[in-house]
């Protein structure tokens, strides 16, 4: 009985637990906890949303995955490249952090978990082959150098655009580095080597969470924070000031459209709801709400764009003095005689006229404490269209990693992995997440790997991590405030360093060139398209299908010739002679729509190359499938060649192929007399008949035999 529901409820197979297997899966569990704490917050701003984000999606979502997966030891929750492809999705709907983008990443975990509790469910777990491994390797590695640089600005302590160019925001960044804020850049440096030091001579210690711990409590000592509030007029420079108030000013016209779409809104559902029947009114009010939608994405894109433009500035502040307001110059230009507080400044936000600066470090900085609201994710049609091909890919990349880590992992156990229930399973976690404003999650390979060598038995383990989480929004979440941004960005690309693996690559164009190509392709594109890493991913996917397609169009086809031993093997690797009489053709390929015109073209022209045959054997041996398409070639083949005297043999036709010419009337057509089991007894057959006809053949293939030509 609990074999059957456990096909259902996975988790009924843990049962029944003795106290060993718990304190086991216990001390597992607080290990992976003590990195998933920091590794959780450095995903959530990875991919672009606060800190504190990244504890609510490692909660819950790791207990559901697993519960209802098949992996006993897949740790479940934020990761490096989904957060990455989730930001890159994001971007260009809203601001990094807003409330808006907060509210398409709660809806975007919906949606990858509805589309992986649906290919689940449906076992239509084959559907990531689409995404072959050639091509996961290029994106892999393009995505980890594209996670690692895309830290470089909180390394440094400057600011970083946001623009429909990758490379040119890196080159941004990088002609900042003589501005750099040097006790970030001490900090960040301080805690990859913690990290690495630990890793090297201490690895079963918690490098990330000492670092984390070591860098916290100096950033509290020094008071590496230093934050500050200005107004706008107090902006000395005329341009920077105009720029200022232009994004002031869209923000109060974004909000004045927010309430009149409300309005608006409210007034079409009035009359939805109403009795009397009003097409027109309707019709007038849905499209004012579109153009009221329109503006709205234009103001935010323009106000996005001029965000970017503020981060870059750089302002000393002129102290207040008696009767005087304090004044932000650009650095540089302060004018002799006037005395400034010693720190740099940068604009942070901008609300209501009100200037948020900061003049130290970034820290994580203040985190609500308790569990998360668990309500349904804010969504309409607009937002799910505009976000559905972007959860399709993240769906299939995150179930593509989360797969091979549990594989991998039931390598080393030799465990069964379910790919549909693991589907089921993330699936479920991500909508459960969404419900606990998480954003999307996938099976983490560091995470997973500490959890198997810490001796984790069942998924109890991610439970315990799960409740090791809880306890920390609950009553840890003060601890966090002074946490070093620079020490989240050091973790992230500490974690993703084990991701760039060219040697891969490099062993996928040994393989097979095609291979290789998809690859190399995958990667350059990840990298050309960034920050719209999905356009990568599917122009990867696109050309490895179009290779697969091109070669399966063409495959090998061998003119046999008799070798020495008596096999039939090709005859121009071999250098063997053929047979005048008889025209034997090996086809490797699966007979389909796309490559029967090249099947039939090879036919008649073995045929025109050697006229005097009257029989043509095809060792059928490589053809897997045959439809439709196949099916009427063969039969115009047969067809045509018989109109000119030549008999068509097959040999080693699959049961699969023969069941279908059976039931298209195929078989009955070219005859069972033509159809054997394997090559030898094909020949026997056409020996016998030229012997029939000419009693003296016998001795010209035997004296040919004897004279090393082959037939």
């Amino acid at each position: 009985m609990i074999r059957r529901l456990a096909r259902f409820l996975p988790f009924l197979s843990w049962w029944p637990l003795r106290g060993e297997t718990i304190m086991a899966d216990l001390i597992a569990g607080i290990t992976v906890a003590l990195v998933l704490i920091p590794q959780s917050m450095a995903y959530a701003q990875l991919a672009g949303l606060p800190a504190y984000y990244g504890l609510y999606a490692a909660f819950l979502p790791g207990i559901i995955a697993a519960l209802w997966g098949s992996s006993a030891q897949l740790a479940t929750g934020p990761v490096a490249v989904v957060s990455l492809l989730t930001a890159s999705a994001l971007a260009p709907l809203a601001a990094s952090g807003s409330s808006q983008f907060i509210t398409l990443a709660i809806l975007m975990a919906l949606l990858v978990g509805i589309i992986q509790l649906a290919l689940g469910i449906f076992r239509l777990g084959v559907a990531v082959n689409f995404l072959s491994h050639p091509v996961i390797i290029g994106f892999t590695n393009a995505a980890a150098i594209i996670i690692g640089l895309s830290q470089l600005n909180k390394i440094f302590g400057v600011s970083m655009g946001r623009s429909e160019s990758f490379i040119r925001d890196i080159w941004g960044v990088l002609q900042q580095v003589g501005e750099a804020h040097l006790p970030t850049l001490i900090i960040g440096i301080s805690a990859f080597a913690i990290m690495f030091g630990l890793k090297k001579f201490a690895p079963k210690l918690p490098g990330v969470l000492i670092a984390v711990t070591l860098t916290t409590l100096v950033s509290w000592s020094i008071g590496f924070e230093h934050n500050s509030k200005g107004r706008i007029d107090e902006i000395m420079d005329a341009g920077v000031k105009n720029l200022a108030n232009e994004f002031s000013q869209t923000e109060i016209k974004i909000d004045e459209l927010n309430h009149k779409l409300g309005v608006k809104s409210e007034e079409l559902k009035k009359h939805l709801k109403g009795q009397e029947d009003n097409p027109q009114l309707i019709a007038a009010l849905n499209y004012e709400i579109e153009l009221v939608r329109l503006e709205i994405k234009d103001a935010e894109g323009e106000n996005r764009k001029l965000a970017r433009s503020l981060r870059k500035f750089i302002f000393e502040k002129v102290t207040a003095t008696e009767g005087q307001p304090p004044k932000y110059i650009l650095s540089g230009q302060v004018p002799s005689g006037e005395v400034t507080d010693g720190y740099r400044w940068r604009i942070r936000k901008i609300n209501k006229g009100e200037l948020n600066l900061v003049g130290g470090g970034e820290v994580v900085g203040a985190i609500p404490a308790g569990l998360p609201r668990f309500n349904l994710p804010t969504f309409n049609w607009d937002m799910i269209s505009s976000l559905i091909s972007s959860a399709l890919v993240i769906s299939l990349v995150g179930f593509m990693e989360a797969i091979s880590i549990a594989k991998a992992i039931a390598a080393i156990n030799r465990d069964r992995i379910e790919p549909n229930q693991e589907l089921i399973g993330q699936g479920i976690a991500n909508i459960v997440g969404s419900f606990s404003q998480a954003f999307p999650v996938s099976g983490s390979f560091s995470r997973s790997a500490i959890n198997l060598k810490a001796g984790a038995r069942t998924g109890i383990s991610s439970v315990f991590s799960g409740l090791i989480v809880l306890a920390t929004l609950l009553f840890l979440t003060p601890l966090l405030y002074h946490l070093p941004q620079s020490v989240l960005a050091a973790v992230i690309m500490m974690a993703v360093m084990s991701l760039i693996n060219f040697s891969a690559i490099k062993h996928a164009w040994k393989t097979h060139k095609h291979d290789g190509i998809a690859s190399i392709v995958t990667f350059l594109a990840t990298l050309t398209f960034a920050p719209h890493l999905d356009s990568g991913i599917l122009v990867g996917a696109g050309l490895a299908i179009m290779l697969y397609l091109y070669r399966t169009m063409t495959p090998r086809v061998a003119i046999l010739g008799r070798f020495y031993d008596g096999t039939l093997q090709d005859a121009k690797e071999y250098d063997l002679p053929v047979s005048e009489n008889i025209i034997a053709i090996r086809y490797d390929g699966s007979l389909y729509f796309a490559n029967v015109p090249y099947f039939e073209d090879t036919i008649l022209e073995a045929v025109s190359n050697n006229p005097q045959a009257k029989y043509l054997l095809v060792v059928s041996n490589g053809i897997n499938q045959l439809d439709a398409s196949g099916d009427e070639v063969i039969h115009h083949v047969v067809e045509r060649l018989r109109a000119n005297g030549i008999r068509v043999v097959f040999s080693g036709l699959k049961n699969q192929v023969i069941d279908v010419m059976h039931h298209s009337g195929l078989f009955e057509y070219i005859g069972e007399g033509n159809i054997f089991a394997d090559e030898d007894k094909a020949l026997d057959s056409i020996y016998a008949e030229v012997l029939k006809i000419d009693p003296n053949a016998q001795r010209r293939l035997l004296k040919k035999h004897i004279d090393g030509a082959g037939w």
